[in-house]
This record gives C-alpha cells, sequence and structure tokens, in this order.
C-alpha cells in the first residue's frame, strides 16, 4: 500500500566518457550490468544524490578494471532523473521481510536442484545477495506478481570515520533500475554558482 515513493531521485552513473556522451549525444541507453556479484541484481546501477561518490568509483575502475571489465579509461559522470516506480526499497521493514523470505525459498530451490548455494564475499563479491535479489524478481515473474521497476538500499562502505564510529567514509544509498522507462531524463551534472545559494 505504501510501496511506491511518491518522488523523484537524482541518480548519477560512473562510467567512461565515451559511454556519457553516447548516452547524452546520441540518445544512447544504458547497458545493465548483469555481474554475478552485484549485490541489488540485474540492472543499471546509480548513486542517489551522490555525484562524488559515482566519480569514486568511475576513478577507482581505471586500477581494479575487474569491477568494471576495464571499459574506463576516462572517467566521467552522467546524472539522471528517476521515478523508482514499484520499488524493492530495502530501507523499508516489508521488503526486508520479504528479502529474508526470498533467501529461504532460493535456498530450498537450489538444494531441491542439487546445486551449490551462492555465498558473498565480503563487500565485493555479493553473489548470495545478487542470487537471492535475482530469485525474487523471477518467483514475482512466475507467480504473476507485479514486477519492481528498481531497487534501493543503503550500502556501507569505507573506513571508518573515527574509531568505533558508525559512520562511514563511502557510505550511500545505491539504486539499480531494472525497468529502463524509470529513467525520465539524463544530464551532465553541472557546479553550483557559488554566487547564490544552493536550494
Amino acid at each position: 500500500m505504501y510501496s511506491k515513493l511518491p518522488y523523484v531521485v537524482y541518480g548519477f552513473h560512473g562510467c567512461d566518457e565515451s559511454i556519457k556522451n553516447e548516452i547524452l549525444h546520441n540518445h544512447g541507453f544504458f547497458t545493465p550490468s548483469q555481474n554475478s556479484y552485484d549485490w541489488l541484481g540485474e540492472g543499471i546501477y546509480f548513486w542517489e544524490n551522490d555525484p562524488q561518490r559515482a566519480m569514486e568509483f568511475a576513478t577507482d575502475a581505471i586500477e581494479h578494471t575487474k569491477q568494471t571489465k576495464g571499459i574506463i579509461k576516462k572517467p566521467a559522470v552522467i546524472g539522471a532523473a528517476i521515478d523508482l516506480g514499484y520499488c524493492l526499497n530495502l530501507l523499508d521493514r516489508q521488503f526486508i521481510d520479504l528479502v529474508e523470505l526470498a533467501n529461504q525459498r532460493y535456498i530450498k530451490n537450489m538444494q531441491s536442484l542439487g546445486e551449490p548455494i551462492r555465498q558473498n564475499k565480503g563487500e565485493t563479491g555479493r553473489f548470495r545477495d545478487c542470487a537471492v535479489i535475482n530469485f525474487l524478481h523471477a518467483l514475482n515473474e512466475s507467480t504473476g506478481e507485479e514486477n519492481f521497476d528498481s531497487v534501493r538500499c543503503l550500502f556501507r562502505e569505507g573506513n571508518p570515520l573515527y574509531e568505533n564510529s558508525g559512520f562511514y567514509r563511502q557510505t550511500h544509498i545505491q539504486i539499480c533500475i531494472r525497468n529502463p522507462n524509470c529513467i525520465k531524463a539524463v544530464f551532465d551534472p553541472r557546479e553550483a554558482d557559488i554566487k547564490f545559494p544552493v536550494p
């Protein structure tokens, strides 16, 4: 009843400059990520309201080529106005319970098939999370439930800000867009005009 978030969010996508130019100037499309370690499942990933974190990701990918398969040579950020639609919002208790149930069903399904149950390997290898989220989407499709347009969750990342801190330097909200029609517009992020306040 309360699962549709009633607002448009700004998302920022770290990528190579060539991809940014293709999307902005040639009406290109984002390519959904389909890695087995994508913690929110298959889709197009954005940092919510955080162009700085998107640029950090793109810059870091130059040295750590595995996370983007080596496609980032010149880091860039593209912004998007996103309607989250029907969102699997993992900051909402009802959906936490749903994912917990999906995990239980995923385990039973894999056991019945005699297949290995995927396991997470730290923060960068979220194989189980990916498998469970993708399983949940597949389950919805097979049972005729409404498909989720997006997935949204807090990601705790980086070093603590100070001893025993609950705050981490690179913590952010990540969005995974499954329905590309949620992306209403794309733009080149701009710097604020320092002569004026930012509303």
